[in-house]
């Protein structure tokens, strides 16, 4: 609770060939012994990742890839999950080996970055062990058509002119997406509903309500706590009128049921559609559940791993209202963490949770990669409302995602 959440650091991905120095490079940027080094190829495997500070960018996750070139079935796999890595890749490092110059393999790799519109800083690493000519590196940077930093990882050669080309090349963005920001204004009253079961986790607030509450309070307005059977007697108390309730998605009906209905509501989950996605196109999705039939298949994507309850939302709740919607049996699907499956083809819809713990570059992919093959994505908080029969109220403050649900020939 007292860090920047990784999903809302800067990413930057470091690719290469094996034994390019790409350990060695994070090693030397963060000064600290975070990646195994060594001299025999393929020490890193799968993507390893650590949240730090590089200033004035502010909070950071560096990840670090395996090899380009791995080779065998097990290399195979492991170049397969580098290269998913670019889909949450905010900027890339390309770190070049300088004893043997650039090759196919980061031409390949450049390519693809450049397909994805991440910007990227070139490294040529190793200068102090190859005496290499100016004009060879010149004939490099025009190959690839990208400047390249020299350094030495292990001498600290060119690692703060390294960290200059990382801060001048991170993408920042002037407008800066909001929770809840422009649905309220200083001194309003939000009231936050969190159930307090046995899914909450011990001790704390689960990062979406951490995230909100923080929103609120920025933006001068004052953030009310309390869970759904407390709720009626907290509007009743405040004394004043709550410009928002926001609740648990789980809690929808009952939160409908005792909030007036003179009082917008809307739902944490349906705040992170628009906040980590498209909330347009995630409505889009929702009537794609009524041509639903008999033997389709769903794929239910949450970002996370955790431990699952009784009565989980994704792996029992969901599932249940489906099926009671389609009024047969549906094949259901599960994916989780960082792994988004390859081949949608399948699927006739898939149901993605709020993506809290997913970075906005990688959500977004996630729904263009959907949108690509035609495949409808909905997500948790969405479906839920729609279920519970209170869509229209829960996005009443979003004019375009309401015109899109309401205008049925847009919609799949």
């Amino acid at each position: 609770m007292n860090t920047t959440p990784n999903a809302s650091r800067l990413h930057i991905a470091i690719f290469g060939r094996r034994n390019a120095g790409k350990s060695s490079i994070i090693n030397a940027l963060t000064n600290q012994n975070i990646a195994i080094v060594s001299d025999v190829a393929g020490t890193t495997t799968d993507p390893v990742q650590k949240a730090m500070e590089i200033l004035p960018i502010g909070p950071v996750v560096i990840i670090d890839t395996a090899g380009l070139d791995d080779t065998g079935e097990l290399g195979e796999l492991r170049v397969k999950k580098t290269y998913e890595v670019l889909n949450r890749t905010d900027l890339a490092l390309l770190v070049i080996d300088g004893l043997m110059g650039p090759s196919e393999f980061e031409e390949e790799i450049l390519e693809k970055i450049r397909e994805k519109n991440i910007p990227v800083v070139g490294v040529l690493n190793k200068v102090d062990l190859v005496d290499f000519h100016f004009s060879e590196k010149t004939e490099w940077e025009k190959r690839l058509k990208l400047e390249l930093v020299e350094t030495s990882a292990n001498s600290g050669y060119g690692i703060e002119e390294l960290k200059r080309q990382i801060i001048k090349k991170a993408p920042y963005d002037d407008k800066e997406l909001s929770l809840v920001s422009d649905l309220i204004n200083p001194g309003d009253f939000v009231v936050l509903v969190v159930p307090i079961d046995k899914a909450a986790p011990k001790g704390r607030l689960i990062l979406p309500q951490q995230q909100v509450i923080r929103d609120v309070i920025e933006n001068d307005a004052i953030a009310v706590v309390t869970k759904e059977y407390e709720l009626k007697e907290t509007l009743e108390n405040l004394g004043k009128k709550p410009s928002l309730v926001i609740t648990d998605s789980q809690a929808f009906l009952k939160v409908s049921a005792d909030t007036p209905k003179d009082i917008p509501l809307t739902s944490f989950s349906i705040l992170f559609a628009r906040y980590k996605g498209d909330l347009n196109e995630l409505t889009k999705g929702l009537k794609a559940l009524e041509r639903l039939k008999p033997g389709d298949k769903v794929l239910i994507a949450e970002g996370c791993t955790h431990h699952r309850q009784s009565d989980d939302i994704g792996k029992v709740k969901i599932p249940r209202w489906i099926r009671q919607i389609v009024g047969g049996d549906i094949q259901f699907d599960f994916s989780s963490g960082m792994t988004f499956p390859d081949n949608l083809d399948e699927y006739k819809l898939i149901v993605h949770c709020g993506g809290c713990m997913l970075n906005r570059r990688e959500m977004m992919y996630r729904i263009s990669y959907a949108k690509g093959k035609d495949i409808p994505i909905v997500n948790y908080g969405l479906l839920i409302a729609y279920v519970q029969g209170i869509l229209p109220r829960a996005i009443e403050m979003f004019p375009s995602a309401k015109l899109i649900y309401n205008e049925e020939d847009q919609l799949y």
